[in-house]
C-alpha cells in the first residue's frame, strides 16, 4: 500500500509539472499509458486536476443526427454501416434538409452545446453536402452549436459548411497510424489527416479522436495522442468499442471499465487542454463506473443515441451530472 501512494504521488507530480504549463515528455506519457489497467484510480488525482483548471466543473453536451445509414464503401472493421458488415441496422438514404434541421430544434431549447449531422459513406457527395448545409443553417446558432461529420471532405465542399454557419467538422483518426492498416484497407490513414488540416484550413474548429478496443497496444493509444497533439485539434471524442454483432470484431472486445477509465486519464495528462468528450460505448463498457469519467479527466460527453447504438437519455445524464455536483457548459452565443 506504502508503495502504491508513492506511486500515485509521482503520477500526480507528473499533473502538477502540466499545469505549470511544462509538456510531458514522450517517456513520461509512456510511463502513464502503461500503468496496470487495475491501477488506473492512481491517475484520477492528476487528470482531474487538469481537467477542472481548464474547465472548472462544467460539462460539454454534444448530440447527433445520424443523418444517412448504412451502405458504406469502406471497410472499417468495428463499423456496423461498413460493406464488410452484415449488421442488422437500419439502412436508408440522406434525409431531407428539413428533418434534419428538425432533429436540431429539439436540442436548441435544452442545455446541449453542439449537435452535429453524421453521415455514412467514404465522403458525402457535394450535392448532399449542400443538403446538410442547409439543414444545419437553418437552426439558430445563438441556441445551438452546429458540426457535420461528413467523411473526406475537399475544400470545396468544407467551404459549403463553412459559409452555411456550421463551426466545428469532426473527423476521427481512428486509430494509431500503425494500426491502421489492421482497421481499415479501403482509405489510406493520410486522407484522414488530410481532411482534419483541410477543416482547419476551412476555419472550422475540429473534433477528432479515435475507438479504443480494436486490439491497439498501449504504445499505440501514446502514437494516437500524439498525432492528435501535433494536429492541435480542438476536441477528442473518445468511443469504446461496442462489438455489434455481423462486424468483423465481433466478440474480440478486451475492454474492462478500468482499461477505459485509464485511456481516459491518459489522454487527459497527454493532451490537457482540449476538450475530451466520451462517446459511444460509454455506458456499455464502464457500466456503474461510467460516472467517473470526468474525475478521470473527461470534459464533455455526447447524450443520446449513436449512430447504431443506444445511448442514454438527455435527462438521465442531466441527472448524473447534477448529483456529481457538476452543470452543463454555458451555451457559445
Amino acid at each position: 500500500m506504502r508503495e502504491k501512494i508513492k506511486q500515485r504521488d509521482r503520477l500526480t507530480d507528473v499533473a502538477r509539472s502540466i499545469l505549470r504549463g511544462e509538456t510531458a515528455p514522450v517517456d513520461v506519457l509512456k510511463t502513464l499509458v502503461n500503468v496496470p489497467d487495475n491501477d488506473a484510480f492512481l491517475l484520477f488525482p492528476g487528470a482531474d486536476m487538469i481537467r477542472e483548471n481548464h474547465f472548472g466543473r462544467s460539462v460539454h453536451l454534444c448530440a447527433i443526427c445520424n443523418g444517412k445509414s448504412g451502405g458504406c464503401s469502406e471497410d472499417c472493421s468495428f463499423c456496423s454501416q461498413s460493406v464488410r458488415s452484415v449488421s442488422q441496422i437500419d439502412r436508408y438514404p440522406l434525409m431531407d434538409a428539413q428533418e434534419m434541421a428538425e432533429r436540431g430544434r429539439r436540442f436548441e431549447q435544452t442545455p446541449v452545446n453542439r449537435y452535429s449531422i453524421v453521415t455514412s459513406g467514404k465522403a458525402l457527395p457535394a450535392g448532399e453536402v449542400k443538403t446538410v448545409a442547409r439543414a444545419l443553417a437553418m437552426l439558430d446558432t445563438g441556441k445551438i452549436g452546429t458540426c457535420a461529420s461528413l467523411g473526406i471532405m475537399d475544400p470545396d465542399c468544407l467551404a459549403i459548411l463553412r459559409k452555411a454557419g456550421v463551426s466545428r467538422y469532426h473527423h476521427n483518426l481512428e486509430t494509431a497510424k500503425s494500426f491502421f492498416s489492421s482497421v481499415c484497407t479501403t482509405h489510406t490513414y493520410e486522407e484522414r489527416v488530410n481532411t482534419v488540416r483541410a477543416a482547419r484550413a476551412a476555419g472550422m474548429s475540429v473534433c477528432c479522436g479515435g475507438i479504443f478496443g480494436l486490439g491497439e497496444t498501449n504504445d499505440q493509444i501514446l502514437e494516437l495522442a500524439l498525432e492528435l497533439k501535433e494536429l492541435d485539434v480542438d476536441a477528442v471524442p473518445v468511443n469504446f468499442l461496442v462489438g455489434i454483432e455481423g462486424t468483423p470484431v465481433f466478440g474480440t472486445d478486451n475492454l474492462t471499465p478500468l482499461r477505459c477509465l485509464k485511456i481516459i486519464a491518459f489522454l487527459r495528462h497527454a493532451l490537457p487542454d482540449k476538450e475530451i468528450i466520451i462517446c459511444g460505448g460509454r455506458h456499455q463498457n464502464l457500466g456503474v463506473l461510467h460516472p467517473l469519467v470526468f474525475y478521470a479527466g473527461a470534459s464533455g460527453i455526447m447524450t443520446g443515441d449513436y449512430l447504431t447504438t443506444p445511448g442514454m437519455g438527455l435527462e438521465q445524464d442531466l441527472s448524473m451530472i447534477a448529483t456529481l455536483g457538476m452543470s452543463v457548459r454555458d451555451k457559445e452565443v
